[in-house]
């Protein structure tokens, strides 16, 4: 049996996410009134790559982005699964 399951780079997605934020003329402070939330904690840890976004708040970020979810989450690894007899 073999397998390769793909992961998510949460460092290089936390860089993406603050590229496109930068490309689209966003301030950490723009995002966080978008958001609601009471202080930008949150999006300097998706930035730094210490935690990521929710299913929901990327649905979100892409929107306010104008990029897809798969524009914003950086993947490392193929999928395959093969198992021989």
């Amino acid at each position: 049996m073999t397998q390769n399951i793909p992961a998510i780079n949460m460092v290089a997605t936390g860089q993406r996410i603050t590229d496109l934020r930068v490309a689209a003329g966003m301030s950490v402070r723009d995002l966080q009134d978008v958001f609601g939330f009471a202080t930008p904690q949150a999006i300097y840890k998706w930035q730094h790559g210490t935690a990521m976004p929710t299913l929901d708040n990327l649905v979100v970020l892409a929107a306010v982005l104008g990029v897809a979810m798969d524009d914003i989450i950086v993947v490392e690894g193929e999928w395959f699964y093969s198992i021989s007899a």
